[in-house]
């Protein structure tokens, strides 16, 4: 007979079981997903391969019932950048933990709400808080927001994050037009499309050559230009690695032979899935400190610096974001024949 915190067990299959009930028990009272379903756990297929299509349009409804916003334009703001939602006029807030089926944020700098407000004319919803593979989201959990943005009405998508500089004629506080993208996750199994396709969405085998829309990376370098910002902007690749530590030095070596020229530890989950479902993607990292390659030097990259970096970058971010999206979607001209009437 053996004693397992108050339960008597008599031989060793039912000692097993019980070993195996508590692990199961403690893994789920501590798992992200715990928010899910109004704070319940479940071993669904649903948690291993992705919500189905009328589950994520429940969500879709649900903050439809809300919000009378229909955004065109959705944002998802990287660390420290949440100072991109707090422009938006006429805001209305709708906090994660309040959505059935939506995961919560747990990174500093992510403050965790949906914010739907106006730049000008134009309806957006931006993600104060996005989820990573560090936090021990599944991929297709991590871009679950993006298909929720896609019912809700969306047509384009600005994905911005902090990263780490890898080329060297980048600096700190530099903005890079991410032009391509290496996702290492995805190369090693962990795709946010894993698991059963659905067509509503797109097709089984998606296109990523130019995920980052040609057109628009034009018009971002166009903005920065009139708003003098040239000197700051930077084009390049974006390699994510899953995280949660800062690469060591050799693989910091590793991943710039490979051609990118920052690094960082999102984006490229929620790029696939938009562009799987037919979205306009712009991508924009804020290098936020330069990735150590000498073994000599003795700084250390920590969360601090990449938060501080952030806010001093935040205005000029904001007003390049602003510029971008009243670019590409201009305030109609009023009727000729209606101005004649007046």
């Amino acid at each position: 007979m053996v004693l397992i915190k108050g339960d008597l067990v008599s031989d060793k299959r039912s000692y097993c079981k019980k070993i195996g009930e508590r692990i199961l028990n403690e893994f789920d009272s501590s798992s992200p997903c715990k928010n899910m379903t109004n704070g319940s756990s479940s071993t669904s297929p649903a948690l291993t391969s992705g919500y189905s299509y009328v589950r994520i349009e429940a969500i879709a409804k649900y903050i439809k019932s809300k919000t009378k916003f229909i955004p065109k334009v959705g944002i998802i703001c990287g660390s420290g950048l949440g100072g991109l939602a707090d422009q938006l006029d006429k805001k209305e807030i709708i906090k994660y933990e309040s959505i059935p089926d939506f995961p919560r944020s747990t990174v500093a700098g992510h403050a965790g709400c949906l914010v739907f407000g106006y730049i000008d004319h134009v309806p957006i919803v931006c993600m104060k808080g996005r989820f990573h593979s560090y936090e021990g989201h599944p991929a297709w959990l991590c871009a679950l927001p993006v298909r929720v943005m896609k019912l809700l009405g969306i047509e384009l998508i600005i994905v911005t994050n902090a990263a780490g500089g890898l080329n060297p004629q980048f600096k700190a506080g530099d903005i890079m037009i991410i032009d391509d993208h290496i996702g290492f996750p995805a190369l090693t199994g962990e795709s946010a499309l894993r698991g059963e396709n659905d067509e509503r969405w797109g097709p089984r085998f998606p296109a990523l050559t130019g995920a980052y829309d040609p057109e628009l990376c034009k018009t971002v370098m166009s903005c920065s230009k009139k708003l003098r910002m040239d000197s700051i902007m930077r084009k390049g690749v974006y390699f994510m690695s899953a995280g949660p530590c800062y690469e060591t030095i050799a693989e910091t070596r590793m991943i710039r032979m490979l051609g990118a020229d920052a690094v960082g530890m999102s984006t490229v989950h929620e790029v696939t899935v938009a562009r799987h479902a037919s979205l306009r993607v712009i991508g924009l990292s804020l290098i936020t400190n330069m990735c150590i390659i000498d073994p000599d030097n003795k700084c250390h990259t920590n969360h601090e610096e990449v938060l501080e970096m952030a806010n001093i970058r935040a205005k000029e971010m904001e007003k390049l974001v602003r510029d971008v999206i009243l670019t590409v979607f201009p305030k109609p001209k009023p009727d000729a024949k209606t101005d004649s009437k007046k």
